[in-house]
C-alpha cells in the first residue's frame, strides 16, 4: 500500500513553507496530483516545576480564531539543533530559561498534507531571565497544574493536536 512520489514540483514558495504538487503513483498504478506542503522542523519546550504545574501559554491563533494553551513553539532555524531551538524559543516567548532539555516526544502533526516533524523538549529546571523578549506571542503565561491537563484537553482548552499529545504524554510519565 505503499504511494509512491514520481516528481514534484512547486507551486508557492516563501521563507517559510512550500506548497508542492506531487505527481502519486498510487499501489494499482494510477496516479494522481497530490499537492503537500514542505515546511522546517518546529521545537517546543515547557518546564514543570517542584508541584507539577507545567509552564503554558494562553495564546489566540487567527487562523482558526480559536484561544488555547500552547507550549513555547517556534521554527528550527537552518543548521539549529532541534533542542537548541525550543530553549530558544520557551525563552524568548515566557521568560523563562530551561535547563537541560529532555526529548518527550516528536510527532507529524498533518502528515498526509505537511512533511512537518514537531519536536517536544521538557525540563525540571528553568530560570526567569525577564520579561519576554517575544510578548506578542501570547496574552498570558501560567504554572498550570499538569492534573488538570486532560481536563482541559476534553473542554477544548487546549485545541493544538501537537500540544495535546505531548501534555497527556507529560502527564502520563510524571503523574501515573
Amino acid at each position: 500500500m505503499q504511494w509512491a512520489n514520481l516528481s514534484e514540483q512547486t507551486v508557492y514558495e516563501n521563507r517559510w513553507f512550500r506548497v508542492n504538487l506531487a505527481d502519486v503513483e498510487l499501489p494499482d498504478g494510477r496516479r494522481l496530483d497530490h499537492f503537500l506542503i514542505r515546511l522546517r522542523a518546529v521545537a517546543a519546550a515547557t518546564v514543570v516545576n517542584e508541584a507539577n504545574e507545567v509552564l503554558l501559554l494562553w495564546r489566540h491563533r487567527f487562523i482558526t480564531d480559536s484561544w488555547g494553551w500552547e507550549l513555547a513553539a517556534g521554527v528550527v532555524e537552518d543548521g539549529e539543533d532541534a533542542a537548541a531551538a525550543a530553549a530558544r524559543e520557551m525563552e524568548e516567548e515566557t521568560g523563562w530559561r530551561p535547563g537541560a532539555l529532555v526529548p518527550l516526544m516528536t510527532v507529524e502533526p498533518a502528515n498526509g498534507l505537511i512533511d512537518a516533524r514537531h519536536h517536544l523538549f521538557w525540563t525540571r529546571e528553568a530560570t526567569w531571565t525577564g520579561d519576554p523578549v517575544d510578548d506578542f506571542e501570547s496574552s498570558r503565561r501560567e504554572w498550570v497544574p499538569l492534573k488538570l491537563v486532560p481536563d482541559m484537553i476534553a473542554r477544548g482548552e487546549i485545541p493544538a493536536a501537537n500540544m495535546t499529545a505531548g501534555l497527556l504524554m507529560l502527564h502520563h510519565l510524571l503523574l501515573n
